[in-house]
C-alpha cells in the first residue's frame, strides 16, 4: 500500500485493505516503521462495556505483528453515538502496548471526523463529507498498480468467490472425480508427478493469457488439477508453484478452480486461494475462502491451520517465507521419487 499522508488517504485506503467498503465495524491498520502493515475489521461492538473481547484481539496481532503505530477508524451503525468513547478505549489500549496511534477517524451517516484534529476548520464537530473514493490519489494509485475496485460490501466480497454453474455440471463433476488419486494406488508416485506438472501446465496457460481460448483444453486440464489436488503432497507443492512475479496470475488460477470446483473438492482449491490471499494481504478474502473451504469440509486440516495462522495475526511475510523455504523439499519428495505415502 502506497504512503497514508492525510486522513482523505486513510479513507479511501481502507476499503482497498479490507477488500470492501465496511459499515458498522471497527477497522484498525498497523505501521511498522511508518509503512502500513496488515488492516484487521471486526463488527462494531455491541456497547463500550463490551469491547474488551474486540481490543484484546486487535491490539494482540498488532503486538504480536511487532508493529509500532496504528490508525483506527470507527464506522458507527445507525443510531449510536458511542464512537469516539470507543476510539479512545482502544487508543489507550494500544498506548498500553506501546503503539503510538497516528490517526483516530470517526464515521457516521457519511461524514467523517479525525478526534487528533483540533483545527475545527478542518475537522467541525458535525463533521465533513467523506471523500469520493473513485477520484481520490490511492484509489488511481491502487488501480493504476492492477487492483480492482473495492467490492460494495461483504457479500459482494462473498459472491466474487461463489460457485459457478461449471460446478454443477454433471459430466465435468464425473471428469474430476475420474482424477482422485487413490493413496493405495501402486502407481502414485507417478501420478504425484504427473499431477504436479498439470499445476504448471495450466499455470503457464493463464500466464500466457491463452486460457479461455481452448475451452475443451481448459476444462479438461482444470478437472484434471482439481481432482488431483486431493492428494496432500500435490497441494503441499501447489501452495509454493508461485514466484512474486506469479503470484496474481496464480491467485486468479485458485478463485477460478475454487468456483468451478464441485463439492467434495472445493476445499483444497479454496484453502490455495486462502493462503495466497493472505500472502498478498487480502485477509478479508481469506477468510471468505477460508469459510468455503470449512463450508466443503469442516474437517480439512490445511483450512483449519490457515485459520489458527490468520487469527493469531501471523505476518504475511513469515507466511510467504515459510512456503519458500517448504516448496523445495516437496519438490524433491514428488520428483526424486522420495515422497511417503499418507
Amino acid at each position: 500500500m502506497t504512503t497514508l499522508t492525510s486522513p482523505h488517504d486513510l479513507l479511501a485506503a481502507i476499503p482497498f485493505l479490507v477488500g470492501y467498503h465496511p459499515k458498522e465495524s471497527l477497522v484498525l491498520v498497523s505501521l511498522k516503521n511508518d509503512a502500513v502493515g496488515m488492516a484487521m475489521r471486526v463488527d462494531y461492538p455491541r456497547s463500550v462495556e463490551g469491547l474488551s473481547v474486540s481490543l484484546e484481539i486487535l491490539v494482540g496481532h498488532l503486538s504480536r505483528e511487532g508493529a509500532d503505530g496504528a490508525l483506527i477508524v470507527a464506522y458507527m451503525p445507525d443510531g449510536r453515538d458511542d464512537g469516539v468513547d470507543i476510539l479512545q478505549s482502544l487508543n489507550k489500549s494500544l498506548e498500553e502496548a506501546k503503539i503510538i496511534v497516528h490517526e483516530s477517524i470517526v464515521i457516521w451517516q457519511n461524514k467523517w471526523r479525525s478526534l487528533l484534529c483540533a483545527d475545527q476548520l478542518c475537522c467541525p464537530p458535525e463533521g465533513r463529507e467523506l471523500p469520493e473514493l473513485e477520484t481520490s490519489r490511492i484509489a488511481v494509485e491502487q488501480v493504476a498498480n492492477g487492483h480492482p475496485m473495492p467490492f460494495g460490501n461483504a457479500e459482494e466480497l462473498t459472491e466474487s468467490i461463489s460457485s459457478l454453474p461449471l460446478a454443477e455440471d454433471v459430466n465435468f463433476s464425473a471428469e474430476v472425480r475420474s482424477f482422485y488419486l487413490d493413496e493405495n494406488s501402486d502407481d502414485l508416485p507417478n501420478l504425484q508427478r504427473k499431477a504436479a506438472v498439470g499445476v504448471i501446465d495450466l499455470a503457464s496457460r493463464f500466464i500466457s493469457g491463452s486460457i479461455g481460448k481452448d475451452f475443451a483444453l481448459d476444462q479438461s486440464l482444470s478437472a484434471a488439477v482439481i481432482g488431483r489436488m486431493t492428494d496432500i503432497h500435490v497441494r503441499d507443492f501447489a501452495l509454493g508453484s508461485h514466484a512474486e512475479a506469479t503470484a496474481d496470475i496464480y491467485w486468479s488460477m485458485w478463485r477460478y478452480l475454487a468456483r468451478i470446483a464441485p463439492a467434495g473438492f472445493v476445499a483444497p482449491v479454496a484453502s490455495l486461494l486462502a493462503a495466497l490471499s493472505y500472502e498478498k494481504g487480502d485477509g478479508a478474502l481469506a477468510h471468505r475462502a477460508l469459510d468455503r473451504a470449512l463450508s466443503d469440509d469442516p474437517t480439512y486440516s490445511l483450512a483449519l491451520l490457515l485459520r489458527r495462522v490468520f487469527s493469531a495475526g501471523w505476518p504475511p511475510e513469515s507466511f510467504a517465507q515459510m512456503r519458500k523455504d517448504l516448496h523445495p523439499k516437496v519438490c524433491a519428495a514428488i520428483f526424486d521419487g522420495t515422497n511417503p505415502r499418507t
